[in-house]
């Protein structure tokens, strides 16, 4: 019977996992089904009378801007994705290879900035990006994102620590100049640190509200776009969650044929 007791505590709390993941979601299923009235004089959990009641996503849809806000989003991810690898491969490539003076104080900077809290700087970011003519654009969040991934950086330099220096060496008696080396050795070699970096980041920008809300506020991102439904005197809680499905839909497909490199990307990003 002791013996039982791990695989029963396991067993068990995974039980609780799945409820604590399961029944909000069920919760937001049910209310995206509902109309107005019947949402108000339900419970959360009770489901809806008509299972076919698609008037809330097309709300959602069309009032919201989400086939914008997925445009937009989708542009602003795949530019800060890209700028977020190149940057960081290169960073790290130039830390790690290269000896010169200050190079420890670079990485102590690093460290001290990733223990500052991103919020007590946006006054002076904001001043910075109105300065620059970039309020209001895409652009701005497209520089946000792509500089301030510090973590990014030191997945690289992790990464490539285990990459042996006599490659480097061999390449340059083949008359490789530093930027062959880079492009034609160092990075096809750091695909598992680029599939952990382009996962976290890429989930980061994609759920990421605040800067969005701040930094753009003619055009709508995914996570903004619902915000349209929430006001001074109330919310549209059943449109709200008909969008919010809306939402999930492309992180659920993206997992569902991606969960091999997310897995792989992950588990690679921590042993290192």
């Amino acid at each position: 019977m002791i013996a039982a007791i791990p695989r029963i505590a396991k067993y068990a709390s995974l039980i609780i996992a799945s409820i604590v993941v399961l029944l909000p979601l069920s919760v937001i299923v049910f209310a995206s089904f509902k109309t107005g009235e019947e949402y108000a004089t339900t419970g959360p959990l009770a489901p809806p009378s008509n299972w076919f009641n698609f008037e809330n996503f097309q709300i959602a849809a069309e009032q919201g801007d989400m086939i914008a806000g997925f445009v937009n989003t989708t542009i602003v991810l795949a530019i800060t994705l890209v700028g977020t690898v190149l940057i960081g491969t290169m960073a790290a490539y130039a830390i790690d290879r290269f000896a010169f003076r200050g190079r420890r104080v670079i990485l102590s900077l690093f460290l001290i900035a990733t223990l500052i809290p991103s919020v007590t700087s946006q006054v002076a970011t904001f001043q910075i990006i109105s300065g620059l003519g970039l309020y209001n654009t895409k652009a701005a969040l497209i520089l946000l994102f792509m500089g301030t991934d510090i973590i990014a950086i030191y997945i690289f330099i992790q990464f490539m620590q285990s990459i042996p220096m006599s490659l480097d060496e061999a390449a340059m008696i083949d008359g490789a100049n530093r930027w062959t080396i880079y492009w034609r050795v160092i990075l096809p070699l750091l695909k598992p640190a680029i599939a952990t970096v382009v996962i976290i980041k890429g989930i980061a920008v994609y759920n990421e509200f605040y800067l969005p809300f701040l930094y753009l506020q003619s055009e709508p991102l995914i996570s903004t776009a619902l915000f349209r439904f929430k006001g001074p005197f109330g919310a549209q809680w059943e449109i709200i969650a008909a969008g919010t499905l809306l939402v999930i839909i492309p992180t659920v497909i993206a997992f569902v044929f991606l969960q091999r490199w997310i897995y792989k990307g992950l588990v690679s990003g921590a042993v290192k």
